[in-house]
């Protein structure tokens, strides 16, 4: 199937873009970038090339002198042990930064959607265990966001909840969400021109934010929130703390007169916009599985690259 890029006479077969052979050259120089290999049972250097993989001529395999060990390119990698070559590995990961449905990447692949699921989430799992820890300083703002999510695939836990089954769909409940009412809330920390930290939360509460705030804001960093309660003890854990009052149509104040209105929590709701146009393409994502797609989605905006750029971050990170 081909992709549209650029105008409309420009089309572009994606499946042409990289080879096995190139898939594999990409793997060893983000995996071995000094361009000498380690072994990655011992780490040593000691190694030499033992041919290439029965099946897939592209795969290097190879021999550690010092364990001794063989292995190949794959090995203790994600991609290693799976029946689709790493050709559609590869793909499938550009195309969930390109934000796909896994019923459009496997129109795309010619996968049977199933087969997609189980490997989008695996690249997802792969990508949150592995994203760099985020700290944030300077000028950081605060706010939730709620989302409906229930227990889809998760029987059991619907039934538990008295629905008959999950064709019902859910509506949420009024105000702020909780898990237990399936409106799970999103508690969100983005630094002015930095990065963003999220996490779906049982609930929002002092005592469930602050470990999080503690653990991921530098003390003495200038926060911004707005009026809600669960943010007095800001000041008193030692951060300077301003806030903004949306309760009376405040959305942001110019404290100095110097004309610039700096406080407002205004660039976590525009992030907000974004992970809603994200989520929205792949429905009825269940509470179970959210964690997975908000981290994922972390990693790629503060990766701040897009296409083939943003697949090698992903890439990088995965094999390294």
């Amino acid at each position: 199937m081909h992709r549209r890029l650029g105008n409309e006479h420009n089309l572009l077969n994606i499946n042409d873009l990289i080879d096995e052979a190139k898939c594999y050259q990409i793997v060893r120089d983000l995996r071995w970038p000094d361009g000498v290999v380690r072994c990655p049972h011992c780490d040593s250097t000691h190694v030499i090339s033992y041919g290439s993989d029965e099946r897939q001529k592209h795969r290097q395999k190879y021999h550690c002198k010092d364990c001794p060990c063989y292995f190949d390119d794959l090995t203790k990698t994600i991609f290693k042990g799976h029946h689709q070559p790493l050709k559609s590995w590869i793909l499938c990961l550009y195309f969930m930064g390109l934000n796909l449905s896994n019923q459009q990447i496997g129109q795309e692949l010619d996968l049977h959607k199933d087969v997609v699921q189980r490997m989008t989430r695996q690249l997802r799992q792969g990508i949150v265990c592995r994203k760099p820890e985020v700290r944030l300083d300077g000028e950081v703002e605060f706010d939730e966001l709620y989302v409906v999510a229930g227990h889809k695939g998760h029987r059991s836990a619907v039934l538990k909840k008295g629905r008959p089954g999950r064709r019902n769909r859910l509506k949420g409940a009024r105000g702020r969400g909780t898990l237990e009412k399936e409106k799970p809330p999103i508690f969100g920390m983005i630094q002015r021109g930095g990065e963003v930290v999220i996490q779906m939360l049982e609930n929002v509460k002092q005592q469930t934010i602050m470990p999080l705030i503690q653990a991921t804001v530098v003390p003495g960093t200038q926060v911004y929130t707005d009026e809600y309660n669960i943010y007095n003890p800001l000041t008193d854990a030692g951060y300077f703390h301003k806030t903004v009052c949306h309760s009376r149509g405040e959305y942001a104040r110019d404290e100095d007169g110097d004309g610039f209105h700096e406080v407002h929590v205004n660039t976590m709701e525009g992030f907000w916009s974004l992970l809603r146009s994200w989520l929205r393409l792949h429905r009825g994502i269940s509470q179970e599985k959210l964690p997975i797609y908000l981290g994922f989605f972390e990693f790629v905006h503060n990766a701040k690259k897009r296409g083939k750029k943003l697949l090698a971050s992903l890439l990088q990170l995965l094999l390294t």
